[in-house]
């Protein structure tokens, strides 16, 4: 996953338009701040989410069965992996650092380019997309049309057989229980004053004052506006040149950082953004402050706190 914060370039679809526009993100009661704690999970049938994570996790569903789509994103750690390139389904380095698949639904579109807007799409992209699960929807469900166990559950959850639509809101389904709630941070936002140390709230003051807050704000402290990095300097590869500000929920689990993986830590990523995007130089302390800051967004899945992936 990659930190990226830069000045906005276009600012839209705000929090309440979410990738999923039928997820709705209720009002906190820390209103005075620029971001507010992640929501519950939303009620969703629970043989629908276990027919979606099975979906998520079956090797079957790709070209040559080598991989699922649990292979880049793997809930067990931070929802993607520790590698600067994934690979294709024919071995090829992805050009892009994969990014996780954790609170994916709160973000207003979906990938570093922003370019797909539901998770129904992601999905279907990726699928079909010979760059990463390199199938098609029909090959899949000629798949699962074979399995009697397939068949069966999803006759019992839509009343037939896999067909496109359930498939990808099967998956769709699963994707969005992936929220990480509980943060340090979230604690302190909704009244614990114990849950931040001195120094993370004062990183976060700091990370307010210099500006990182004009892109990474919200539910999912960024997500909602797209950016051109370089601003100042250059930051990452050049291309592509105007990105989705990535959420910066469990930030100090997703190394390496920015879209091409070039930023092996988060004290790295956070004074090249400064340089690049601020003009700004941060000495030790002020680094060290909204690291400090940064560490307190680790938020937990299924009540354990998310943890990085190890190579």
């Amino acid at each position: 996953m990659g930190l990226v914060l830069v000045l906005p370039v276009l600012l839209r679809d705000t929090l309440t338009h979410a990738a999923d526009s039928t997820f709705a993100i209720p009002q906190s009661f820390a209103a005075a701040e620029p971001i507010t704690p992640i929501p519950p999970a939303p009620e969703i049938d629970p043989l629908k989410l276990a027919l979606g994570e099975r979906l998520f996790t079956d090797t079957r569903l790709s070209r040559g069965g080598t991989f699922s789509c649990s292979t880049c994103h793997d809930v067990r750690t931070n929802g993607a992996d520790s590698e600067v390139h994934d690979k294709d389904a024919d071995g090829l380095e992805i050009p892009l650092n994969t990014t996780t698949v954790f609170n994916a639904v709160l973000n207003f579109r979906l990938n570093w380019e922003g370019n797909i807007r539901t998770l129904e799409a992601q999905a279907a992209a990726a699928f079909e997309n010979p760059g990463f699960m390199g199938t098609s929807i029909e090959e899949v469900l000629g798949k699962l049309r074979t399995d009697a166990e397939m068949n069966e559950l999803f006759n019992h959850i839509y009343g037939h057989g896999p067909d496109r639509d359930s498939l990808l809101d099967a998956i769709a389904s699963y994707e969005r229980s992936l929220l990480t709630p509980g943060s340090r941070f979230d604690l302190w936002l909704r009244g614990d004053a114990t849950a931040l140390s001195a120094d993370e709230q004062n990183g976060y003051k700091l990370f307010k004052s210099l500006g990182c807050i004009s892109c990474h704000q919200g539910v999912n402290i960024g997500g909602n506006l797209f950016q051109r990095h370089g601003i100042f300097r250059p930051l990452a590869a050049a291309k592509p040149e105007i990105l989705r500000v990535p959420s910066l929920r469990n930030v100090a689990t997703t190394p390496p950082y920015f879209h091409d993986g070039s930023a092996p830590t988060l004290n790295d990523a956070v004074r090249r953004m400064a340089t690049a995007q601020l003009n700004r130089t941060l000495t030790d302390q002020q680094a060290d402050l909204i690291v400090a800051f940064l560490r307190s967004l680790t938020g937990t899945y299924r009540g354990v706190p998310v943890i990085a992936a190890t190579r």
